[in-house]
């Protein structure tokens, strides 16, 4: 008999976004990106129907997981749900949001029941979900207390943007840059610090992870003259980093740490808010940089964009993100197991 690795567990995320056809280009270029076995957890009268106003000729094979990788190569599998969903591209619907949801949920449980080697979610959209009466502020918090329901423990989720340039994390993430320095605490900046070298060196396969730590202010703060928060907050947090044994630099000049030079000495920037972080990491890899989420007990990608819905059902949606989401989700799933 024929060992199959164990397959990702994709999630269909909103139906009038982009997810439904990205999944099905995603699977169409398998063979040519050499792409881990997926099933996609969703809806096959969806799939079918968006495939064929798509033009794509895409065999669809109702499965459970365990049949799925087998499956792979001949027929994208799909896991079906107990919900059903309003198939309408570039209209979000609130009567989506339980299959949305189950999608997630399931994801996480084939996880953890060992039916599924990593989570990969296709992009949903919070004003949807907040009008269905969910709770969480967006998906990766979900994430974290589907984990912590699972666990017992809480997990501190650590957004990541990979790409093949840069891996750029940061600190503080979907917050107004007003409420930014009240909220960066030295303690934040050291426990994001151990997660990601945790990770890198468990999961991306690097020994002795170099972090580069981006100052907050305006030239790392001029030691004190532009802002107090990069001596008195960010520097005793790269001290303690480095007093544990990693290897942390900053606070540094956010403004000269991206060109190509800079970024020969870390293996991630550690960044002190949103858009510090993920400007330079979609600039140099907009359609192939993946969201990474670290600190959960399971492997978590997603595409570095969003639902699009202006441009869903068009047919010009790219899935160079989800593919790579995909394929560094089956290598951290692979070094994991090794």
């Amino acid at each position: 008999m024929t060992h199959h690795p164990l397959p990702l567990a994709l999630t269909v995320g909103d139906p009038a976004g982009i997810g439904p056809e990205i999944a099905l280009a995603a699977w169409l270029s398998r063979r040519q990106h050499a792409l881990p076995a997926f099933y996609l957890l969703g809806d096959a009268a969806l799939m079918a129907a968006r495939a064929k106003r798509l033009g794509m000729e895409v065999p669809l094979a109702e499965v459970e997981p365990g049949e799925a990788a087998p499956r792979f190569a001949e027929a994208l599998p799909i896991v079906p749900l107990a919900a059903k969903f309003h198939d309408d591209p570039r209209r979000p619907d609130v009567a989506n949001v339980p299959g949305i949801l189950e999608s997630i949920d399931r994801a996480v449980a084939d996880t953890f029941a060992g039916d599924a080697a990593a989570v990969v979610t296709c992009p949903i959209a919070k004003k949807v979900l907040y009008d269905g009466g969910f709770r969480f502020p967006g998906h990766t918090e979900y994430l974290a207390e589907l984990a912590k329901a699972r666990t017992g423990v809480e997990a501190r989720p650590v957004m990541m943007l990979a790409g093949p340039k840069l891996r750029a994390v940061p600190v503080t993430i979907h917050i107004p840059l007003a409420a930014v320095p009240r909220a960066l605490t030295t303690g934040d900046i050291v426990e994001t610090c151990e997660i990601v070298a945790a990770e890198l060196a468990r999961r991306f396969g690097i020994a002795g992870p170099r972090l580069a730590v981006a100052g907050l202010n305006p030239h790392a703060g001029e030691d004190g003259s532009i802002g107090r928060e990069d001596e008195e907050v960010v520097r005793p947090a790269v001290a303690a980093l480095r007093a544990a044994g990693i290897d942390a630099r900053g606070p540094l000049p956010a403004d000269t740490l991206f060109h190509g030079r800079a970024r020969e000495t870390y293996d991630a920037a550690i960044c002190m808010y949103h858009d510090q972080a993920l400007i330079p990491a979609k600039t140099l890899g907009f359609d192939d940089a993946v969201n990474v989420t670290l600190g959960l007990p399971f492997i978590r990608t997603s595409p570095d964009h969003g639902t699009a819905f202006d441009i869903a059902g068009k047919g010009v949606a790219k899935p160079d993100s989800l593919v790579a989401a995909l394929k560094l989700a089956g290598d951290m799933a692979a070094r994991s197991a090794a």
